[in-house]
């Protein structure tokens, strides 16, 4: 088990949602913290955040497609605090579309965010960890690294990526007893996330059912930096989700697209081909989003036991 207090942790994509979330519950247990995005004065928040628990701030605006950035971050880092104890590749953005429906340079810019930037993230801090003999890197994945949904192709193409990034540097690691690579896997959580990204459907995406509060992953976060282990799921249901695709793929594939395509959107809005892929969002920042589930657990399970899809939803978002 590794003690948090005094521990230095550095987070990307720390200005809002599970990065804003998860400094403070480091801030919590005690840690220093470099807190890491690309806007300045959101960062500045979510340091004033920490500071009320008395935690050490140092603030890097950083774009994690850019590796020289990524590199300052980890020089300034060691700088202030002249160690390194946790990394979190947490920075990362979405598309909401269709494969061949997105232009292929927003497809490309989730990419290079999700998995470029973790990647960037891990060339950074790694040879930091080699020199002390420890250190646990967290890449930030996603229920969806391991299992699809429709209408965010390269974002789950990103995360099934990321999380093939970290089973290969546990493979170099693997004679590296003290330093840990860790994935945490949560399902959708309602974040700024759904409102930010680029939308090439024209509908407003919510989150779904069973969806994690930001709070609730940033603790699990929190606790695999101090008990590391190679995968956490968060909520843990969703591996009997997993389980039932492992046995049952297409029929568990029919009933995400159905579910997705009935639940997951709602009221239309304008068609938004940039998004916060280029420029950061200028809403101002918080840790949960404006877009909770538009259905319940309960009601979603019974709905699709005794439901019908609504046979024009599915055509309209593909339009």
């Amino acid at each position: 088990m590794l003690e948090l207090a005094n521990k230095v942790v550095v987070i990307t994509g720390a200005s809002s949602g599970l990065g804003r979330a998860a400094a403070i519950e480091f801030a919590r247990a005690g840690a220093k913290l470099v807190i890491a995005a690309r806007r300045a004065l959101a960062l500045e928040e979510t340091a004033r955040l920490c500071h009320e628990f008395g935690s050490e701030v140092l603030i890097v605006v950083t774009d994690v497609t850019i590796e020289d950035d990524v590199r300052r971050l980890a020089s300034q880092t060691l700088a202030r605090f002249e160690r390194l104890d946790v990394w979190v590749n947490n920075a990362g953005v979405t598309s909401f579309g269709l494969l061949e429906a997105t232009p292929f340079e927003a497809h490309r810019r989730v990419f290079e965010t999700n998995v470029y930037g973790a990647m960037f993230g891990a060339r950074a801090a790694l040879p930091i960890f080699r020199r002390q003999g420890r250190g646990v890197l967290i890449n930030v994945g996603s229920t969806l690294s391991k299992v699809a949904q429709p209408f965010v192709p390269s974002y789950v193409i990103s995360k099934f990526a990321l999380r093939g990034l970290s089973e290969a540097l546990r493979s170099e690691l693997a004679e590296s007893r003290e330093i840990h690579v860790c994935t945490l896997l949560p399902y959708a959580m309602n974040t700024q996330h759904f409102e930010a990204a680029p939308n090439f459907i024209g509908r407003a995406p919510h989150a779904l059912p069973p969806a994690t509060t930001p709070t609730a992953a940033a603790r699990a976060l929190v606790s695999l930096a101090a008990r590391p282990r190679r995968e956490r799921h968060i909520p843990s249901v969703t591996l009997l989700g997993l389980a039932l695709h492992q046995l049952f793929p297409r029929t568990v594939e029919r009933i995400v697209q159905r579910v997705v395509s009935n639940w997951h959107f709602g009221d239309v809005v304008p068609r938004n081909g940039e998004g916060n892929l280029w420029r950061p969002s200028s809403e101002p920042a918080r840790i949960g989003g404006a877009r909770p589930p538009r259905i319940g657990l309960f009601r979603l399970a019974f709905w699709l036991l005794f439901g019908r899809a609504n046979p024009h939803r599915v055509p309209s978002l593909v339009r």
